[in-house]
């Protein structure tokens, strides 16, 4: 077990950064004082929740005792921490698919971790894990909630992106949803995200014309020269999406997958061919409005176009990870699926870096680098 980090002299220490304050980096998660021989754990909790876009301030980091695992469960130290935009909507007390944080609480997360102590014969210390642990250094999990990771097969943070959650995410999202047709035209939005990458690699495998929106010059060139698309349109720099587009997609669109709705959905859903079909993964543009964006949205253009739009969570193909996993796998292994990772050194570090990809300053999958591997 690491030694304890060094505890600021004061109660409150402060971390600024340029979003506001991380709050409170001192406080027992129970009454009492902390032991300051006792291993402690970071943790970063919800301090408030955000108006518009979160701020540093809108979270707490907070010491507290490491936990111990009882019958069945292990005790884990956390390597890499995912960050991804489905948490904005867990900050937040509106009604959706999954319960709103408490203030207070851990901030919810997916991790890749080392098993530091065991009472799950299934599961040796040293064994490497993923799963739903959360933003923190440590946390006690029931054995038969992780999956276990083989780190001889691809480096272990590969487990929260392109063969992990994100890899599923694409693969059922698209070619359950879409079932992409050789030949046939598919706009990605959100292309250079972490789903977004994969989703446009897989459709290329697949034998499509992929065409990819982002928000940068160099997102465009990394999706044209590196990740095989054959045609991009940075969203920032265009004044007409439906002009752009069009010359991008001079024979319709077959398939799109949304992950950020908004104007530039609007701007695909008029050049949707007959039959087409849209996956609607996220719809990031609308995520941190303190007001609903108002139209067009064109959904008459289903009606006229016979098409489908569909949205989904990754978690109802569970039975079936294990088949999308295997497939991802062997794409890897052949050198079919490239990846890139963004990764933020600390768990102080991680309400900046997730600002940060909420705002599209990340290039492929965010992670936050917890401890050394």
């Amino acid at each position: 077990m690491s030694t304890n980090p060094s505890l600021p002299d004061s109660p409150h220490a402060w971390l600024r950064g340029p979003e506001g304050e991380l709050r409170s980096a001192i406080r027992p998660a129970k009454k009492g004082r902390l032991n300051p021989l006792a291993p402690l754990n970071r943790q970063i909790t919800l301090a408030s929740r955000p108006v518009g876009f979160p701020k540093v301030s809108d979270f707490d980091l907070v010491y507290s005792p490491v936990p111990s695992p009882a019958a069945g469960e292990v005790l884990v130290r956390s390597i890499y921490l995912s960050l991804d935009p489905y948490m904005r909507g867990r900050m937040s007390d509106a009604e959706s698919y999954a319960r709103p944080l408490a203030i207070g609480e851990v901030m919810t997360g997916g991790t890749v971790a080392c098993v530091v102590e065991s009472k799950d014969p299934e599961l040796q210390v040293g064994d490497t894990v993923e799963g739903m642990l959360g933003w923190q250094e440590y946390a006690v999990a029931q054995g038969r909630e992780l999956r276990k990771i083989d780190p001889g097969m691809a480096p272990v943070s590969t487990a929260l992106g392109v063969l992990g959650m994100t890899g599923l995410t694409a693969f059922f999202g698209l070619l359950d949803i879409c079932d992409p047709q050789p030949g046939e035209t598919v706009v990605v939005s959100g292309a250079a995200g972490a789903v977004g990458t994969v989703v446009g690699q897989i459709a290329k495998i697949k034998g499509c014309r992929v065409v990819g929106v982002a928000g940068s010059d160099a997102k465009i060139s990394w999706l044209l020269d590196e990740l095989g698309f054959d045609a991009a349109l940075n969203y920032k720099s265009a004044a007409d999406y439906f002009g752009r587009l069009h010359e991008l997609c001079p024979n319709g669109v077959d398939v799109y997958f949304d992950n950020v709705g908004g104007t530039i959905t609007d701007a695909v859903m008029r050049l949707l061919n007959v039959k087409a079909r849209i996956s609607v993964c996220g719809q990031l543009s609308q995520y941190n409005l303190e007001k609903p964006e108002h139209g067009p949205r064109y959904l008459g253009q289903l009606i006229v176009k016979q098409a489908k739009a569909q949205g989904f969570l990754v978690s109802s193909y569970a039975e079936k990870f294990h088949e999308g996993l295997e497939q991802l796998g062997r794409w890897f292994n052949q050198g079919k699926l490239k990846y890139r990772e963004d990764v933020a050194q600390g768990i102080e570090g991680a309400p900046q870096a997730f600002i940060g990809m909420l705002r599209g300053k990340n290039h492929g999958k965010q992670l936050v680098q917890l401890t050394g591997w």
